[in-house]
C-alpha cells in the first residue's frame, strides 16, 4: 500500500494544552505522488525491513509501535501477527512531510485488511491518535482541517491541482524542537510570515519564526524562492526542514530547481508534482 506525504497548506499554533501538546488548527493535504511503499506478506513470526539503513527497526520505528498497538487491541501477542511488513523508504525524514506518521497509518489499515476488518474505523482512529498527533490525519482520503493537538479530522474541500516544488536541505529539523519555543520566538529580519493568500487559499505557518531562528538557511531557502518571478507562494511544511514553492500555471520546475542547486546546494533534496 502506498503511504503518501502530506503538506500544511496552513498551520496556526493557537496555545499550550494542560497536557503539554499545543492547540493547532492545521489545512493538510496529502501528495499522492510522493509516497512510501508498505507491503505486508504471510510469515511464521512478526518482522520489519526498511529499504533505509539509517532508519531504526525495532520498536523505536512508529511501523513496529502501530503494528504492537494493534497486535494489543488485537488481543493478540506479535507472534500471533504471523507477517512481514518492509518499507521501502521514498519521504525524507525529518521534514515535515508526515513520512512517519503515514507510516504508521497505513500500517493500521493494511493490518486491518489483512485481517479481515476487526477493529472499527473509530478504535483505528484511537489507536492512531495514541501513537501521534498527525497519524489520524493519514486514516483518510483527501484534504482535511485538523485540529485539538492535530488528531480532531473534518473533511475539507482539496485545492486545485497546483504545481508544486519541494526544497529539503541534507539537515532535519526535530518537531519538538520547534514547538519548544513557538510562542515566543523571534522573527528574521527580512522574513515575511503573514498569511499568503493565492487564489482559494491562505497558507501560514506559525512554526515559521522558531524553526527559521534556529535554522537560517531555511529562512534564506524562503526568502529566496519567495522573490522568484515563478513563484505564486512558499512557505515551510509542518516544523520542516522542506519548504515548498506554488507556482505560477506555465512555470517550469526544472528551472527553479536547476537554480535552487546552483544557488544553495546541489545536493538539495527536490521533488516536483501537483498538489
Amino acid at each position: 500500500m502506498l503511504s503518501p506525504a502530506k503538506l500544511n497548506l496552513s498551520l496556526r499554533i493557537l496555545g499550550k494544552r494542560p497536557d503539554g501538546f499545543h492547540e493547532i488548527d492545521s489545512f493538510m493535504v496529502k501528495l499522492p505522488g510522493l509516497a512510501d511503499e508498505i507491503t505486508i506478506e504471510p510469515a511464521d513470526t512478526f518482522s520489519f525491513t526498511c529499504s533505509d539503513s539509517t532508519l531504526p527497526t525495532d520498536g523505536r520505528n512508529l511501523v513496529v509501535k502501530a503494528a504492537q498497538a494493534f497486535s494489543q487491541k488485537f488481543e493478540k501477542s506479535d507472534q500471533a501477527m504471523p507477517f512481514h511488513i518492509h518499507l521501502e523508504k521514498v519521504i525524507p525524514h525529518g521534514a515535515g512531510l508526515g513520512g512517519g506518521s503515514s507510516n504508521a497509518a497505513i500500517t493500521l489499515l493494511a493490518l486491518n485488511d489483512r485481517l479481515e476488518s476487526p477493529l472499527s474505523p473509530e478504535t483505528l482512529h484511537e489507536l492512531a491518535a495514541s501513537l501521534g498527533s498527525d497519524i489520524p490525519f493519514f486514516l483518510y482520503e483527501g484534504a482535511a482541517r485538523c485540529t485539538g493537538r492535530g488528531e480532531i479530522i473534518v473533511p475539507a474541500e482539496s485545492p486545485p491541482p497546483y504545481k508544486v516544488v519541494l526544497f529539503k536541505p541534507q539537515f532535519s529539523v526535530p518537531t519538538p524542537d520547534a514547538y519548544r519555543k513557538c510562542l515566543d520566538a523571534d522573527s528574521v529580519p527580512g522574513i515575511n510570515y503573514e498569511p499568503q493568500t493565492h487564489e482559494s487559499l491562505t497558507l501560514v505557518n506559525d512554526l515559521e519564526k522558531p524553526v527559521f531562528a534556529k535554522h537560517r538557511y531555511l529562512a534564506e531557502l524562503k526568502h529566496w524562492l519567495s522573490n522568484r518571478r515563478d513563484t505564486q507562494a512558499v512557505l515551510m511544511s509542518g516544523s520542516g526542514s522542506t519548504i515548498f514553492a506554488i507556482l505560477h500555471r506555465r512555470a517550469k520546475p526544472i528551472v527553479l530547481i536547476n537554480s535552487a542547486h546552483r544557488h544553495f546546494d546541489e545536493n538539495l533534496w527536490t521533488w516536483s508534482g501537483t498538489l
